[in-house]
């Protein structure tokens, strides 16, 4: 799945209760915060998801862009990989 709102939108709290419930099913989940996505990678509801298996991704341009720090908060990639997240799985849905 596909973050780009901010940690305090609506879409932003939809996509961590999506992941949160196919975590508990067993499910492989990937998320991809860009744009204002990126601010809510320390949020303290991702931290805990990541906790309990979430693999979670961040823009590292959005990130620049925003002055925010690349840190271990999440995997800091480009495109590409949100690319092959898209290509690769079974089911993605975007929360803009």
């Amino acid at each position: 799945m596909m973050v780009s709102v901010s940690p305090d939108a609506q879409g932003f709290a939809q996509a961590l209760t999506q992941a949160e419930e196919a975590l508990k099913k067993g499910e492989k989940v990937y998320l991809y915060c860009i744009d204002d996505g990126v601010e809510g990678l320390s949020d303290s509801r991702l931290i805990k998801l990541k906790s309990q298996g979430l693999n979670l991704f961040g823009c590292a341009f959005s990130a620049r862009q925003r002055r925010l720090p690349l840190n271990d908060s999440a995997i800091f990639t480009g495109l590409s990989v949100l690319s092959d997240i898209m290509a690769d799985t079974d089911h993605f849905e975007s929360f803009n």
